[in-house]
């Protein structure tokens, strides 16, 4: 199957006059490809780290309430305004009235019990945060970047769009129940898989299994780090308008997965379902490379340049992750909105990758422009313009669908 998959690299590419949709088939059809698990729990997404293809997913994309989960969110904005030298690890955020009354001991709820009117380092704030699941914790830390709670929901927003999460709706730093704050489960991986990569020196809290503070020791409220698994992190979560939640991540024989699921029953639905999913994934797909790190995967028209179509390629090797029992058939799409006008720059992101196995997307990866278009002749540019407008009629009052699909050569 791998010789079919580099079969690909010769084939040629047709894209949709406004859409750039290419159609490619990865694989031949033995048998249609189903999920050979089930989960109890209604939302959940498995996915490879690396290669960012999904493994499972059931409902991934329903807004679901976040609870304490989404003080991964809150611990990204920390860890980025750390990165961009705003704050530092030794600077003291105070515990104000708010923080101690509405997360702190008062409100009998998750905190990691830091005393009112004190200043507490970040990295002690950071480590309530993540391994107590302080509340007290998550406010001040907001109050300490941002000067208020609201302030701070705006930053998490403002970073969550730039990291792509384009569903996901942030109001506070700390889970509280609002019919507004909704994630999707897909999304909250991406985030995990960014915070793991992009933070690796802040990341290591997610995974320190205990954390003494006031005199009061607490142990990490993730169940994923008691077990044989490899886990390394994220984030629990449960109120009563979430059930339980976990962001999860493990680890085995370099292999890295990340686990959402949202709507367990129980705290023991949660952890048993967390554990099968992850098992199952390491031990059912194999990772397989199907191009290289800067070779051509597809073209994209261009409009009014010296070149018909600039080359794609993508900034690392593309790999899929192939069940080890049973052929699958893999269908590729290059998307982008097109046709695109000269100059072209090289490095330009124009485009994605996304390859989808049955009805299951498993990959979707940004793509770049490989060489320059310079700006054509003047009778390319005229001719450009005839065929954009003659497509331009077709398309307002024949249909907008223009669509070539292909089988790789055998």
């Amino acid at each position: 199957m791998i010789a079919q998959l580099k079969a690909l690299r010769t084939s040629p590419f047709w894209a949709l006059l406004r859409l750039g949709a290419a159609i490619i088939s990865l694989a031949p059809l033995n048998s249609a490809f189903a999920q050979t698990i089930e989960t109890s729990v209604p939302h959940a997404i498995l996915i490879d780290a690396d290669t960012g293809s999904v493994l499972f997913e059931k409902d991934a994309d329903a807004p679901v309430t976040p609870a304490s989960t989404v003080k991964t969110m809150t611990a990204e904005v920390v860890f980025h305004e750390l990165t961009e030298g705003r704050i530092k690890l030794d600077d003291q955020f105070l515990i104000s009235e708010n923080a101690w009354r509405t997360g702190g001991a008062p409100a009998r709820a998750s905190s990691m019990f830091a005393a009112l009117n004190s200043r507490v380092r970040v990295e002690d704030l950071i480590r309530g945060l993540v391994i107590d699941s302080g509340n007290d914790a998550a406010i001040a830390l907001a109050e300490g970047v941002a000067g208020s709670e609201g302030a701070f929901a705006t930053l998490m927003m403002k970073r969550g769009r730039e990291l792509g999460l384009t569903r996901s709706v942030f109001t506070n730093s700390w889970g509280k129940d609002d019919p507004e704050q909704k994630v999707t489960p897909r999304e909250m991986t991406l985030l995990a898989a960014h915070v793991i990569q992009t933070y690796p020196d802040f990341y290591k809290y997610f995974g320190e299994k205990e954390f003494l503070w006031n005199k009061i020791k607490q142990t990490n409220r993730n169940p994923l780090l008691t077990m044989d698994i490899g886990a390394d992190g994220l984030k629990t979560g449960n109120i009563d308008a979430s059930g339980y939640g976990l962001i999860g991540s493990a680890v085995q024989n370099g292999q890295r997965l990340i686990l959402a699921l949202y709507g367990a029953a129980s705290a023991k639905e949660r952890a048993d379902e967390a554990r099968k999913l992850f098992l199952w994934g390491f031990r059912s797909f194999d990772s397989k490379t199907i191009f290289a790190t800067g070779e051509v995967i597809g073209a994209a028209k261009v409009y009014g340049g010296a070149s018909s179509d600039v080359p794609l390629v993508a900034e690392r090797e593309v790999k899929i992750l192939l069940p080890r029992n049973g052929a699958d058939r893999f269908t590729g799409r290059i998307v982008y909105e097109g046709p695109l006008m000269a100059p072209v720059e090289p490095g330009q992101q124009v485009a994605r990758l996304k390859i989808s196995r049955g009805s299951t997307q498993v990959l979707d990866l940004p793509l770049k422009t490989a060489a320059s278009v310079e700006v054509g002749s003047l009778p390319r540019r005229a001719m450009d313009a005839g065929l954009e407008y003659a497509g331009g009629l077709f398309r307002k009052y024949v249909g907008s669908k223009f669509e070539k699909k292909f089988v790789s050569s055998q």
